[in-house]
């Protein structure tokens, strides 16, 4: 089996250290804070307040968990997938957000109560004027996406190369073999 490339093994340990992060916050969240009880910081700029979430975003569709996470584990799947075959950092990084985000949700759903694929996600930080309570794996998949939208915009592909005029792809000396002159 073929040993995956540098920018694969970069985005495994982004989502690894999301997921990490995350669950320690949340777990720090639920053993201190209580509903009844939030904390505001900044002059009220932040506040920690727990909120335990059976939907998806904006508490929609809180019949749904086990769906939000099948469709999750998808998610995880097809990331896994693409990543074997990148070439490029800031397709790793994004991923790799993606990867951590999702991931630390899905934890949730499926190891918080009520149940298997009933858990509820630990939502902990609340800003004025946002809609919805969120976490750190909420914020990396929003991170994540609007590196994906960039890395899109600038014309940057999995494969390292560019779509813009007149630029070549960028050699991987370490994942491309070089050319064979006869």
């Amino acid at each position: 089996m073929p040993r995956p490339s540098r920018y694969a093994a970069a985005a495994a340990l982004i989502g690894l250290a999301v997921c990490a992060t995350d669950a320690a916050s949340k777990a720090l969240v639920v053993a201190n804070l209580s509903p009844q009880r939030p904390v505001h910081l900044l002059g009220g700029l932040i506040t920690l307040d727990l909120y335990r979430n059976p939907g998806a975003a904006f508490g929609l569709g809180r019949s749904y968990t086990a769906i939000y996470a099948l469709v999750a584990v998808g998610a995880l799947v097809a990331i896994l997938r693409v990543s074997r075959r990148l070439h490029s950092w800031p397709w790793a990084i994004a991923l790799g957000l993606l990867l951590g985000g999702a991931a630390g949700n899905l934890l949730d759903r499926l190891l918080r109560s009520p149940g298997v694929l009933r858990g509820s996600v630990v939502d902990w930080i609340k800003l004025p004027y946002f809609a919805e309570s969120f976490n750190i794996a909420d914020s990396c998949i929003t991170i994540g996406v609007v590196l994906l939208v960039l890395a899109s915009l600038r014309g940057w592909r999995l494969d390292g190369s560019s779509t813009r005029r007149g630029q070549r792809p960028a050699p991987h000396s370490q994942d491309v073999p070089p050319p064979v002159n006869s």
